[in-house]
């Protein structure tokens, strides 16, 4: 992508411009009716 560079160890990834970054992840279950988001905060809404 850009902005971004992978580092040797081909799971570092920073930006190119040096700038802060973060990453946000989600843990979810997923069952016979449907997807779960489990890690939900109290003010985000499943999409």
């Amino acid at each position: 992508r850009a902005g971004v560079e992978t580092g040797d160890d081909g799971w570092t990834v920073s930006t190119v411009d040096g700038k802060l970054s973060a990453q946000f992840e989600h843990t979810v279950a997923v069952t016979r009716t449907g997807v779960r988001v489990l890690t939900l905060r109290a003010d985000e809404t499943a999409a």
